[in-house]
Parts: C-alpha cells; structure tokens; sequence
C-alpha cells in the first residue's frame, strides 16, 4: 500500500484558495449576486458530445436509479432563474470522465454566475473587473483585449474558420505538421487547429476574451449575425497565457432549439458509439420562464495557476485522481 499520503499543492497554494474564495464572496456580495448552492447528482446529464459525465448508482425512494455527477452547476441554476432568483453564482466541484494532465483533473472546481438582463459586452467588463481583484498581487491592471474566433484564425492561420471547407481545413493542419486522420469530422479538424496553433498563443500580452464562435458550437448560447454578416455563436472564453479560464454565453431561452440541440447530440453519441445521454426535462421545463441573461463559468483551478505562477493543476489541488 502507498505511503504517499502527502498533497501534490503546499500550504501556500491552500492559503492562496481560500483567500480567493474571500474574494470572490466578497466581490459577489457587493453587487447583489446570491451565492446558491444546487445537487452535484441528477437524473440527467449534459449530452455535449465532447463531454464525459460520471455515473453513479443511488437509490430513489427504494429504486435504484443511474444518476450523474454534474459536469456543471448550468441546469440547475438555470432552473432557479426561472423561479425568479435574480442573479446568482456558485463555487463549486465539478465532474469529467478521464480527464487528466497539465490542465486537466476529472474533478475540478468551478465559479459559475448568471446575470439577468446583462449583454455579454456586460459580462465582458464584469469578468475583467473580477480577474483584477482576484488577480492583484500578480498583475496591477489587467485590460483583456476582444479578439474574434475568426479573426484569430485568420491571423495566425491565414484562413477563415466560418467558411473553409473540410478540405481546407486538412490542408491547413497538414501544412502546420499536424498530420492526423480525423476522417470527414469537419469541426475535429477545426478543433484540432485551434488547441495547436491558436489557444497557445492567446493572452500572453494581456487577457484574451475570444468571441464570435463557429454557429456549430452555440452549445447553450444563442446565435446571431456577425459584421460580415455570418451565422456565429453568441459566446466567449476567455484566455491567459494560454490557458482557457472561463466559457461565457448569450443563454439561450428557447425550449424548442435546444431539444432540437440535445437530440442532435445524442444522435452523434450513437454514431460514435458513446452513450446516450438522459435529456433534462426540468431544464426544458423551466427555460420558457428564464429571463433574457449571460452566464459564465470560470474555472477556479486554472485561475489559481495563474496567480501563483504554477504550470500543472495538481500544484494547486491537493489530491488529484490518481492519489484522491
């Protein structure tokens, strides 16, 4: 049996946490946002092709039922912005199947908040308000820059993401050393691009809140026109020395579009031989009362890297998966 029983982060790194928190509590206090707490476990699940949930057995009034570990608080709080909450945020873990390395831990934890009635040009300012507080002691007046996905592609790619074709796109990765066979997968190669050559470039001068997505990866944002007049997702992330921090939406509130969405996800699950996932009928319930918002999810984890110049996520966690 291992004797290691010791954390992978040190005392410091805890410290730097729960400062942070203190912050963030803080900062949320001052604006009216309540803070709410929503189950880690449902009887659904996300059915995001690109995401694996956790499933766990539990019994339900005698029954034994297949639940999931959340892989974020969304659906839930959304279900309480359609009760009438008012702007709300969350601190709290969340869960992705086999998902481990540099970034990456399968359980991590999350801020998440929603503000009513907010644009995302809102969120936008917010956001860059909240990474000054709570990153103050490294950096003394950060101004994230807008960069649109295209045009991130555009310049360091030379090719618009919007409207390559498949055959483009090949070519493109071949061109960058990038010789892997993803078959007719249109937005694999897109993707594989993007975490090669765009993201580790983002962010290193300043702040980097990527905008204006592919319409084909809306997941739960709305759609909108751009000003070359292209269908795009009403979305950004955003982006520090080439580390995604945080994925913002325009919320989408109608029911019917994302159904529409879900089923499709899970149509692609079955193609790809993953599972089919429970589609949360609560959400879609609920999503007809939802006021007009943006929402954000920010990864707490990652943002510790940042303030504590650290490179691997376990330097500020203290039991990764391998040792948990």
């Amino acid at each position: 049996m291992s004797q290691n029983f010791q954390p992978t982060c040190d005392v410091q790194a805890l410290k730097a946490r729960a400062k942070m928190y203190q912050r963030i509590r803080q900062f949320f206090a001052e604006r009216d946002v309540l803070e709410v707490e929503t189950p880690v476990l449902s009887q659904a699940a996300v059915t995001d092709v690109h995401l694996a949930s956790v499933p766990a057995l539990r019994h339900v009034n005698g029954q034994q039922q297949t639940h999931y570990l959340q892989t974020s608080p969304e659906f839930a709080m959304k279900r309480l912005l359609a009760s009438g909450s008012g702007a709300i945020f969350q601190i709290c873990k969340v869960f992705r199947d086999d998902e481990h390395g540099r970034k990456h831990n399968s359980e991590f934890t999350m801020l998440e908040w929603y503000r009513p009635a907010f644009s995302l040009t809102d969120l936008m300012h917010e956001t860059s308000v909240l990474l000054n507080v709570c990153l103050a002691e490294r950096f003394s007046d950060l101004r994230p820059m807008v960069l649109s996905y295209k045009h991130a592609f555009q310049d360091r790619l030379d090719i618009n993401p919007l409207q390559a074709t498949l055959q483009q796109l090949k070519d493109t990765a071949r061109r960058v050393g990038l010789n892997l066979d993803l078959g007719d997968d249109r937005l694999a190669y897109m993707d594989l691009l993007f975490s090669h050559v765009v993201e580790p470039s983002l962010g290193f001068d300043t702040p980097v809140f990527l905008t204006d997505f592919p319409p084909e990866m809306a997941s739960l944002a709305k759609v909108k026109t751009d000003e070359d007049g292209e269908q795009v997702a009403a979305r950004f992330e955003v982006y520090i020395e080439g580390l995604e921090l945080a994925n913002a939406y325009d919320e989408l509130v109608d029911a019917e579009v994302l159904r529409q969405r879900f089923v499709a996800d899970n149509a692609e699950r079955a193609a790809q031989g993953l599972t089919v996932m429970p589609i949360d009928e609560h959400l879609l319930a609920a999503l007809p009362h939802m006021p007009e918002c943006s929402g954000i999810a920010l990864g707490i984890d990652r943002l510790l890297m940042i303030a504590q110049y650290k490179l691997k996520l376990e330097q500020v966690i203290t039991f990764p998966a391998d040792i948990a």
